[in-house]
């Protein structure tokens, strides 16, 4: 894809299918009933962590969910075999890649993605910490669909911390991104705003999804379902 044609892919986040919308994956469900029930606030995206060494690791099978979720799997240096191998058992929609994967196997990844009938879409997560520095996405620029920044941490995800936002905001790429990192209930208000920030310099679909997790949890796994709803409004009004 060249730059112009991601450029107007930022412009418009597709599960919202406004500029101004932010879609939302809730990650690392693990129980059927709970899903049923986050499936019914209809958020963009739900992630099944299929990594072991995760307390959410899921190895179970999937209920009946709405179509219109996008189901992402989440991988941390796994083979490509092993990840196709669960997107035809779990018909993923998406594949967050959240080890050390080189560009180069994202991009033969992606390869054998587009042989698929439904391509998944290819997310690529990158640990931000003080010293982080943009220059590590640019070899993964036209191969993934887009970029997810999570807060660096002890844990592979999970770790319930978050990072400078502001870094965010001298972001060169014109990737859409997710924003993850222990972002809670109470973070609503600064998502809005850097949100607005995106808005001003003309480009609102860069900030494409908020991904949550264990601030949103009675037990690793088992999601609250009144606080998502609220957030779900609450990030975009």
């Amino acid at each position: 894809m060249n730059q112009k044609s991601m450029q107007e892919k930022s412009m418009i986040t597709p599960a919202s299918g406004k500029s101004s919308g932010l879609s939302l994956k809730v990650c690392g469900m693990q129980q059927p009933g709970n899903m049923i029930q986050i499936s019914e606030i209809e958020p963009d995206y739900m992630g099944f962590i299929f990594y072991e060494k995760s307390p959410r690791y899921f190895k179970d099978d999937l209920p009946e969910i709405s179509s219109k979720i996008k189901k992402a799997g989440v991988f941390v240096n796994e083979t490509a075999e092993n990840i196709l191998e669960k997107i035809e058992n779990y018909s993923l929609n998406a594949i967050q890649l959240h080890g050390d994967e080189t560009a180069e196997f994202c991009k033969d990844l992606k390869t054998d993605l587009q042989k698929l009938g439904n391509t998944p879409e290819l997310i690529k997560v990158f640990s931000v910490g003080d010293d982080f520095n943009f220059q590590e996405i640019k070899a993964y620029e036209g191969i993934v669909d887009y970029f997810l920044f999570d807060t660096k941490g002890v844990l592979r995800g999970g770790n319930g911390e978050e990072f400078d936002w502001d870094i965010l905001k001298n972001y060169p790429s014109n990737t859409p991104f997710f924003l993850s990192g222990g972002i809670g209930p109470e973070h609503g208000r600064a998502i809005s705003n850097l949100k607005s920030h995106f808005l001003k310099i003309g480009k609102p679909g860069l900030l494409y999804a908020v991904d949550v997790n264990s601030k949103f949890e009675l037990k690793p796994g088992l999601k609250k379902i009144k606080e998502l709803k609220e957030f779900k409004t609450q990030i975009n009004s």
